[in-house]
């Protein structure tokens, strides 16, 4: 998209300011996009998010951004992340997570696709803790959404 979840977040608190950061294509189609009536209160910036990322954020925010991702790029990009937080800043994973029982879940055909195309994965819990852990986070907690994706959050170690 063009900013539109930072763009609910921001519409919904009103006290918060953000930074899109994302392709330059995305960060242009953003000007128009959902961000316009939030650009006071919103910085866009473009780069790539393996080398740096905006410094001296409360929360870094992904969303579909982790399972595209093979788990040595994960834990570059998270360590990234980790760098550039502010002390009790936090990150905040918006992705499936992937059950451990056998029932049925769009998550493990998710998963399938992800393995085949970028060549990224769905994740478990266990899965999560372990690419926070090796990347300076902790796994503080994960929070299902109605959608079926979960906000997996993770604290400075």
């Amino acid at each position: 998209g063009h900013g539109l979840l930072l763009a609910t977040v921001l519409g919904r608190n009103p006290h918060l300011k953000g930074t899109l950061f994302d392709a330059p294509h995305v960060i242009e189609g953003a000007k128009e996009g959902p961000l316009k009536p939030f650009l006071s209160r919103c910085t866009l910036a473009s780069g790539d998010m393996f080398a740096s990322v905006p410094a001296g954020a409360d929360a870094y925010m992904m969303k579909h951004i982790i399972h595209d991702w093979p788990d040595d790029r994960c834990i570059h990009l998270l360590k990234v992340c980790r760098k550039a937080v502010n002390p009790g800043g936090r990150l905040l994973v918006i992705d499936s997570v992937i059950q451990p029982d056998n029932e049925f879940s769009p998550a493990k055909f998710l998963d399938l696709q992800m393995l085949l195309f970028p060549g990224g994965q769905e994740r478990t819990e266990k899965q999560f803790r372990d690419l926070f852990t090796a990347a300076g986070w902790r796994l503080n907690r994960v929070v299902p959404t109605p959608a079926g994706e979960a906000v997996v959050e993770g604290l400075p170690a």
